[in-house]
């Protein structure tokens, strides 16, 4: 990544965790079913594929909005992986000549085919002044290749070798401003990433479409002398303009330490401003979102010969077993949950005499020196009660037992919430988090399972904003 913009490294970590959002899933081998269909993040198809073929863009709009000085400078960082496929031959020492085979053994390992990816960046630099007058076009080119590495055994005698290509790729970055009306001298920048690679074979399948095609696709954007606003929380006052943005298969959020507007992230991935990496996990897991420990675990759990497939298809898959192989224990315990901070709750005084005495200046000693108590601590904290609370929404007071309907909301990252929509559902309890938002934890209504869910105190959780009282 590039070193030209400081914000843009601190945020390198959580980018690099979107670049590779499902490159190779558990159980990390090419056999796996859900290994056949790859590429799911931040894809731009070539253009003619993408208009002719499935609903898949060909194109990325990225808008936000700056609050510049007279100096401003953007900084965008456009970063992608290139498809390249890797082919396993075997020789014929007779004949002098290979050929294509579906795996080759070489010592009690395995070389597999497989297709890979390389990282590739475009970086764009101007004055804002200058993107106000006009837009400005950087172009992407990716030119295609062959590279080929021998295989030897351990004793240098020749076996295969392995192809690697890569298709070219054509493209275009489009970066413009346009200053917005009104008091507060906003700007909306703009952010184009278009996939104008050459397509000409209308009946091919998306495994070779993918070779030409833009695949994680994210910026960075970044300013010298100015602050983004976020899109998520902004003021009141930009609101409308900040809901005017359009934002096409991208997701704009503030990035680097929390309370930075000076980067943003412009992600295929719904994230929340300010994103993180927890910072037990290990390394690189690559599984859309699951959880390191669960997959740690289970990749504990591989055979060895299911060990030495994953080693077999990718390098990264090789880094991943070998990692977790040679995990020592405490480094798993750290990833058995986490506390990342804690926050005192006031006790209340139940009577007068735990009150305390009065102070000089009038107030009860637990006034002048109120006592703290564990939020974890249902016991000790009186005041929450998941049980009996309730929250007010739309003009109801919503409580155990009450029923309304889902309305999942867009901060959601799961896909699997938008089978929840209009579904009805019962408040079992009202959470209050360590931030002091509550949370409904609720079951539907049509779930067979649900007295179990019950018994078990699994539930599917609920902002207020998110559901409607019946």
């Amino acid at each position: 990544m590039s070193a030209a913009f400081p914000a843009f490294e601190l945020a390198r970590k959580v980018a690099d965790a979107v670049l590779y959002e499902g490159y190779l899933l558990y159980p990390y081998r090419a056999s796996a079913a859900k290994n056949q269909a790859r590429w799911q993040f931040g894809v731009l198809m070539p253009r003619l594929w993408s208009e002719e073929g499935p609903d898949e863009p060909w194109a990325t709009q990225t808008e936000c909005l700056l609050e510049p000085e007279e100096t401003t400078t953007v900084h965008l960082l456009v970063r992608f992986l290139h498809v390249q496929s890797k082919t396993v031959e075997a020789v014929d020492v007779e004949a002098g000549t290979f050929h294509e085979v579906p795996g080759l053994q070489v010592d009690g390992s395995e070389l597999l085919p497989w297709d890979e990816a390389t990282e590739q960046e475009v970086t764009v630099e101007a004055p804002l002044a200058q993107l106000l007058e006009g837009e400005l076009v950087a172009p992407i080119k990716r030119p295609g290749g062959r590279r080929i590495e021998p295989v030897h055994t351990p004793a240098g005698r020749l076996v295969g070798r392995t192809v690697r290509r890569r298709w070219p790729i054509l493209g275009a970055v489009r970066l413009s401003a346009e200053r917005l009306e009104g008091p507060y001298g906003l700007v909306r920048l703009r952010a184009r990433l278009e996939n104008a690679s050459a397509w000409h074979d209308p009946k091919a399948g998306r495994d070779m479409a993918l070779r030409r095609s833009l695949v994680a696709a994210h910026s960075l954007l970044g300013v010298d002398h100015g602050v983004f606003l976020s899109l998520l929380d902004p003021p009141e006052w930009a609101k409308p303009a900040a809901s005017a943005c359009q934002n096409l298969h991208t997701w704009p959020v503030l990035i680097g330490e929390e309370g930075r507007r000076d980067a943003m992230l412009s992600s295929p991935i719904i994230l929340y401003d300010h994103p993180t990496i927890a910072p037990e996990s290990p390394g690189d897991l690559f599984d859309s979102t699951e959880i390191d420990e669960i997959l740690t675990l289970r990749t504990m759990a591989l055979t060895e010969d299911e060990k030495r497939a994953a080693r077999a298809t990718d390098d990264r898959a090789a880094a991943i077993i070998d990692r977790v192989d040679t995990m020592p224990g405490e480094l798993l315990e750290r990833l058995h949950g986490a506390v990342r901070y804690l926050r005192g709750v006031e006790r209340p005084p139940t009577d007068p005499e735990e009150a305390g005495p009065t102070s000089p200046s009038g107030a009860t000693g637990a006034e002048a020196a109120p006592e703290l108590v564990p939020w974890w601590d249902p016991g000790a904290d009186t005041t929450v009660s998941p049980e009996t609370d309730g929250v007010v929404v739309a003009g109801v007071n919503l409580a155990k037992g009450s029923r309304v309907r889902l309305r999942p909301g867009q901060r959601r990252a799961d896909a699997q919430d938008m089978f929840l929509t209009d579904r009805l559902a019962t408040v079992e309890a009202v959470f209050l988090d360590v931030d002091g938002n509550r949370h409904l934890a609720v079951t539907l209504d049509e779930d067979p399972a649900a007295d179990l869910q019950r018994w078990h105190g699994r539930f599917l959780y609920f902002s207020p904003d998110e559901v409607a009282p019946l």
